[in-house]
């Protein structure tokens, strides 16, 4: 399956990548599935402010919610592992991403990982159009719902010197 040893070496230093990103996505599911809780149980306030305006960031690489597979594997290329359901993609050490499909096989959910050197990762207001103020440790955590737009958007940044950013889009429920 393989082609070449250094194909391999690519591949198995990204696999670490994309289950972080796959971490991180399914933390970020979890928050967004406990917030739906939240508004259902208790319909006087909402536990997340709902921004109207449109996003700063609604897409990746040319690659935007609602669009189809095949549109994302033209925008794309081939990615290292391929499904109905989802694609991952490794460009380089650095940075990752995974596409997330939905059952008529259109973007439902676009979740990004960047690695150590994250100086080509977009920033907090790169994403939502205003700064994130960072804990003492330098993490960064944000969601925001955007109403008009139909989807939420979550940052995330973890502290240290080898720090890894996640920027997930995922269409709103």
């Amino acid at each position: 399956m393989f082609q070449t040893g250094k194909r391999l070496t690519t591949l198995s230093l990204s696999l670490p990548a994309l289950a972080c990103a796959a971490l991180l996505f399914g933390l970020t599911l979890a928050a967004s599935a406990q917030e739906r809780r939240a508004l259902n149980s208790n319909s006087a306030a909402p536990a997340a402010a709902a921004a109207d305006d449109e996003p700063p960031f609604k897409e990746y690489k040319g690659v935007s919610l609602g669009m189809s597979a095949d549109e994302v594997r033209k925008k794309l290329g081939t990615p290292q592992d391929k499904s109905s359901q989802q694609d991952f993609y490794s460009f380089s050490d650095k940075e990752g991403a995974q596409v997330f499909y939905d059952a008529q096989q259109k973007v439902s959910a676009i979740a990004i990982t960047y690695m150590g050197d994250v100086s080509s990762a977009p920033t907090p207001q790169a994403v939502f159009g205003s700064p994130v103020q960072a804990q003492p440790d330098g993490t960064v955590y944000k969601r925001e719902k955007y109403q008009k737009a139909g989807l939420w958007l979550s940052y995330s940044r973890t502290g240290g010197d080898m720090p890894m950013v996640a920027v997930t889009i995922q269409k709103a429920q």
